[in-house]
């Protein structure tokens, strides 16, 4: 609780009246009928697990798309509603885009162009005249927005991810007197990549309107400065990790982002997760002897075809394993509308029948694949209860999942996180079992390294991991960033 406090301190005396606004595609919390009823929900995703701790600190506002139809029900005039509904500390101004932008802007330019630039899965970019129109015209409209919420004073606006490149430029025209920072939630990729995308100088001009630009990890900081220098006329200071270009300075730094460990072991007690963890237990039929746990979005980055290869090739190679060993997959259906995720996802179902029809008997299944929406607290006890989470990034700019699931082995036995070294977390969290997804053998073998571990390593490792996360959380994330910022901005924040 260290880092929550530091962060309050900070905000009260350092930002006194300082506005703080942010800014992501992904809202902290919708609204959706529940039949007659408007009920809501925390969407899932890390995003949302990392910035929602920090507004309530702030009491700032968040600035965010609009998603359902219940959403446009619950808010006022200017389209706000209070958050989070049941304890209200900081304002949500929702934008709400037609059909056509949200299908340009999101799922066209977002989603097949930069998601799949920046990310090592070898998928294909479907460059769009149209979709860079609605993406530009989408980070104007969300600068509006945020400059509305910002007011006539002194603000700091915190801008989030790849689909708001554009915004940081966009603020700065309108007033340069703001502080802005963005965070870039995916890796960066190479300059050789980059370059294909028609696109590249506008994107990169967007982000360095930034006072600060971070990543996760000094390697994707590197590879921006690298492709700014193939890109534009700018000038790289590298002792201070910056870019000058048109006047202006931004600094490149690396910040991993975390979680807000002490929330998640509170919320493990809570009645909510215990109800689930029964629920849980009929579902499998009582717990079984090793139960293994992976959740993801549904997404061609995860790795979640290579993982169900290596689970095969686990049962396969360790039959004493069958009718004893579990695993289950949490999946949240994302951008079903892409092609690419059309066939990722018959290609999961084609695989799970596979094995389970391969291995599987009357009374036990070795694959269980949720493929919906998942509750928070259902989410917390699947990790509190599984012997093994599996993270298997084919690449990731950070991947909370596995801080989660460490923060949530609160038991005596505690499970062994299995980690692609592909993730941003592998840099952090030393003493999981760390594996190339691409390798089945190995992450078979790990499976049975997880497995068979002796109860002192398991307990040396998770206590290891625990502390690490501890000291660097999501409060220690924000302040980093925030101190940062006051430093680059000295006497406006």
């Amino acid at each position: 609780m260290l880092h929550r406090a530091a962060l309050q301190d900070f905000v009260k005396t350092k930002m006194r009246a300082t506005r703080v606004v942010v800014v992501s595609n992904r809202q902290p919390y919708m609204h959706v009928y529940d039949g007659d009823r408007v009920i809501w929900r925390r969407p899932a995703g890390g995003l949302v697990v990392a910035l929602d701790p920090v507004l309530r600190v702030a009491k700032g506002s968040w600035v965010a798309t609009g998603q359902t139809p219940a959403d446009r029900i619950v808010v006022d005039a200017e389209s706000r509603v209070r958050v989070p509904p049941e304890d209200p500390q900081y304002t949500l101004r929702r934008v709400f885009l037609s059909k056509e932008q949200e299908e340009g802007y999101y799922h066209g330019f977002g989603n097949e162009v930069l998601w799949p630039l920046c990310h090592t899965a070898f998928v294909r970019p479907a460059f769009r005249a149209s979709d860079w129109q609605h993406y530009q015209a989408v980070n104007q409209i969300m600068s509006d927005a945020a400059l509305k919420e910002a007011g006539q004073g002194r603000a700091f606006i915190w801008t989030q991810d790849f689909h708001l490149a554009l915004l940081p430029r966009f603020l700065k025209q309108a007033r340069p007197d703001l502080s802005v920072a963005h965070f870039w939630h995916t890796p960066w990729p190479t300059p050789e990549v980059f370059r294909i995308c028609p696109w590249r100088r506008e994107l990169l001009e967007g982000m360095l309107g930034s006072d600060l630009l971070g990543f996760h990890i000094r390697y994707h900081c590197d590879n921006f400065l690298a492709t700014v220098a193939n890109e534009l006329e700018a000038k790289i200071i590298a002792e201070q990790s910056a870019v000058q270009y048109r006047g202006r300075t931004t600094v490149v730094k690396p910040f991993p982002i975390s979680i807000d460990y002490h929330r998640i072991v509170q919320d493990l007690e809570s009645s909510e997760v215990e109800e689930e963890t029964r629920r849980i237990d009929r579902l499998l039929g009582g717990r079984p002897e090793f139960l293994a746990v992976g959740v993801d979005r549904i997404d061609y980055t995860k790795g979640l075809v290579e993982r169900l290869h290596a689970i095969d090739r686990f049962l396969e190679r360790y039959p004493h394993y069958v009718g004893r060993f579990v695993y289950l997959g949490i999946g949240a259906p994302s951008r079903i509308h892409i092609p690419a995720y059309k066939e990722l996802r018959g290609d999961i179902a084609q695989r799970v029948e596979e094995i389970n029809w391969k291995y599987g008997t009357e009374r036990w299944q070795p694959v269980i694949l949720l493929d919906h929406q998942v509750s928070y607290p259902r989410v917390l006890a699947y990790l509190a209860m599984a012997d093994v989470c599996l993270v298997t990034a084919l690449h990731d700019g950070m991947n909370l999942v596995g801080k989660e699931f460490i923060a949530a082995q609160q038991g005596e036995k505690p499970g062994v996180l299995i980690l692609s070294r592909f993730t941003g977390a592998a840099r952090e969290l030393a003493e999981a079992l760390p594996i190339n997804p691409y390798d089945i053998e190995g992450t078979a073998e790990a499976i049975r390294q997880a497995l068979e571990m002796p109860q002192e390593e398991r307990g040396r490792r998770c206590r290891w991991l625990q502390e690490q996360i501890q000291d660097h959380d999501i409060y220690r994330w924000a302040l980093d960033m925030l101190n940062e910022v006051r430093r680059i901005r000295r006497g406006r924040l």
